[in-house]
This record gives C-alpha cells, sequence and structure tokens, in this order.
C-alpha cells in the first residue's frame, strides 16, 4: 500500500478557490472588459467570480453634470434595473449569463445600453422572459438597486466609478484594462492583483490611458 500523498501549505492553499466580487452597470465599456478578464482567469487560476449590479445613475445622483451627460445617466437607469432583476429572480449564475449576453450587445456589437430593446434581446438570448424588461421602465425596486450599488461602492469610496472588484476583504476600482489578456497573462495580472490586497495599506495605482476600450480579447 502507498503512503497518501500529504500536501505542503503552499499547495493546500493553491488548490482553495479564491471568490471576487465584481460590481458592473451594463453600459460601462470597462467593466465589460475587466468582467471578460476574470472570466479569462477562472480559465488559469482557482478563482470564481460573482456578478452584482451597481449602477452609474445611482452613483451621479446629485452630481453637477453637464447636460447631455446629465441626460444620458437619466437614461441609464433602465439598464442596470434590469440586470438587478435578473439576479435577484434568477440567481447570481443567471445574472453572469445575461451580462455576457447584454454587454455583448452593448460593446462589441454596439447597441445603445439606453434603448429598452437591447435589453429584451438579451433577455431572450438568456432565455428569460422578456417581459422582465419593463421593470427598467419603473422605480419601484430603486432601493434594491441602491442597497446593490452601495454594497459594492461604499467599501472602495466616492472618488471612483466601476469596475469595482472586492477580494481578500478590500475593495478597489479596476484593473481598467484595454484589451482583457487571456490564458497566462491573465492570471499573472490576476496574480499581482490579488497580491496588492494583501497589504491592508495599499490605495491607489494610476497612468493615464493612451488607447480606449478594446473589446477583442487579447492574445495568449
Amino acid at each position: 500500500m502507498t503512503d497518501a500523498v500529504t500536501q505542503t501549505p503552499d499547495a493546500a492553499a493553491a488548490d482553495e478557490q479564491t471568490r471576487v466580487d465584481f460590481w458592473f452597470d451594463p453600459m460601462c465599456p470597462w467593466a465589460w472588459m475587466t468582467s471578460r478578464w476574470m472570466l479569462e482567469v477562472e480559465k488559469v487560476r482557482p478563482v470564481h467570480t460573482v456578478f452584482h449590479v451597481m449602477s452609474l445613475a445611482v452613483l451621479n445622483e446629485g452630481r453637477d453634470l453637464a447636460p447631455d451627460y446629465r441626460a444620458r445617466m437619466d437614461q441609464a437607469w433602465a439598464g442596470a434595473r434590469v440586470a438587478l432583476a435578473v439576479g435577484e429572480q434568477y440567481g447570481p449564475d443567471t445574472l453572469r449569463t445575461y451580462y455576457t449576453n447584454v454587454g455583448t450587445r452593448i460593446h462589441p456589437e454596439g447597441e445603445s445600453p439606453l434603448e429598452l430593446e437591447t435589453a429584451i434581446r438579451a433577455l431572450a438570448d438568456t432565455q428569460l422572459p422578456i417581459e422582465l424588461a419593463q421593470v427598467g421602465l419603473t422605480d419601484a425596486n430603486d432601493d434594491a438597486l441602491r442597497k446593490s450599488h452601495h454594497e459594492g461602492m461604499d467599501p472602495v469610496g466616492n472618488d471612483v466609478g466601476t469596475p469595482v472588484l472586492h477580494i481578500n476583504g478590500m475593495a478597489l476600482f479596476g484593473p481598467v484594462i484595454s484589451p482583457a489578456p487571456a490564458g497566462e497573462k491573465a492570471g499573472r495580472l490576476f496574480d499581482g492583483f490579488k497580491l496588492m490586497t494583501e497589504y491592508e495599506g495599499f490605495f491607489e495605482v494610476k497612468r493615464t490611458r493612451t488607447v480606449g476600450p478594446n473589446f477583442v480579447i487579447a492574445d495568449h
């Protein structure tokens, strides 16, 4: 009889699944690319991403905005409301699928995040009742939307938007990436991001963006 294999502490830790909580508004292209990166990370690291809804409309309530951006934020409620309803009624796994479907339509395919028809088509893609899109037209559940928003955003502070990740008890804005890496590049970026969360005194790393959103997943 062979002896049982005993894992070293480092090997056992490597096998433990890391939970990452991710907050998104469907209309944000930067959150979309971070979400695609996290799905690539899951292929090469023991990581599970749980998706939650924040709202750019909630974030910008009461702020002095340019008239055109204020109009856009006033229209932004609907998409977040529908996403929240999907998560509440069908659970986080279905929300993940719906976000993939609605985000694909909005970002790579260029459909409007402000048109209810975009949500209707994404609901159909997810095999959900298209009538669910009607929640986007009412503020009846906005208290729940604000609650979800603040659960994600309050721990990271008032100076950022989306994407926001919670990992190892720390909330961080970002990473803001373009394009999203795949394969081991995705895994190594996650390793570094996770490492930063291990130091309680870490707050900020940033540089000015030199490229716009690139929705094509980068090569391995």
